[in-house]
């Protein structure tokens, strides 16, 4: 996912795309990325952050915000073939002195706010089972500590952007509610649900789909969901909610008047 965020003070992006296709989209879609000042790693996937080194390249000023722990080992299971592949981010990246660590959640202005999931009031999604982080040798379940959020409030508008939400959009939206307030809920949500599947859903996948809707229809908020929901799971979602929920995709814009 990589999302260009304009706001009355900011021109930000959200995650940077797999590689260098970031300056390739920008290009193709006039938008001029030496004007972004703030770059927001949702968490520490390559796939999310591959395009941060040929980004600084362009605009060495812009300050990047990640959580401490966004380097750290993280892994995918590919089968017993292929076995455990490094999926975290290129190291080089730690090293820019662009690049400032976050410890949780962190107001950076009266615009932006990012924020962690801390705990969990629902499951995990069931898709994120083949993701581990490599601790003392062992490859142990990612519990997505490295994950953040970013609220951003443009007058009276929220707007909640969050990368895959490997935590669970569920657990997002019940942290944001509970360290922010139902003040805070969002206007709008803009992002992945992780939900996608390289296999065949089984019954118990589309019962977890069917759930997760149904509570995100109890929401006001409007969802924009891409990248890792998956467009069949979109489709199912779509049947319980309606005109709440819609797809984008690459270079699709979305305008919220305030």
């Amino acid at each position: 996912m990589k999302g260009k965020v304009e706001t009355e003070n900011h021109k930000l992006l959200f995650d940077t795309s797999p590689s260098a296709v970031v300056l390739r989209n920008a290009q193709k879609l006039g938008v001029d990325l030496t004007a972004v000042d703030t770059v927001i790693l949702s968490h520490g996937h390559y796939d999310h952050s591959g395009g941060i080194l040929p980004f600084v390249e362009l605009n060495p000023k812009a300050k990047i915000y990640m959580q401490h722990n966004a380097g750290g080992e993280y892994y995918s299971y590919h089968g017993a073939e292929e076995g455990f592949c490094y999926i975290g981010i290129d190291k080089k990246i730690l090293s820019l002195p662009q690049v400032q660590l976050l410890k949780g959640d962190t107001k950076l202005d009266d615009e932006l706010k990012v924020f962690t999931v801390d705990q969990r009031a629902y499951p995990l999604p069931s898709t994120n089972k083949r993701l581990r982080e490599l601790c003392g040798g062992e490859y142990i379940q990612d519990e997505f500590h490295h994950e953040q959020n970013l609220l951003l409030t443009a007058g009276e508008k929220k707007i909640l952007f969050c990368g895959c939400a490997h935590n669970g959009i569920l657990n997002v939206m019940d942290t944001l509610e509970r360290k922010f307030g139902t003040g805070s809920l969002p206007d709008l949500v803009i992002g992945g649900f992780h939900l996608m599947k390289r296999t065949e859903f089984s019954e118990a996948d589309t019962t977890e789909v069917t759930e997760i809707a149904n509570r995100l229809k109890s929401y006001k908020s409007h969802f924009a969901t891409c990248h890792c929901t998956g467009v069949p799971v979109f489709n199912q979602m779509k049947e319980i909610m309606g005109e709440q929920l819609t797809y984008v995709r690459s270079g699709d814009e979305v305008v919220v008047e305030y």
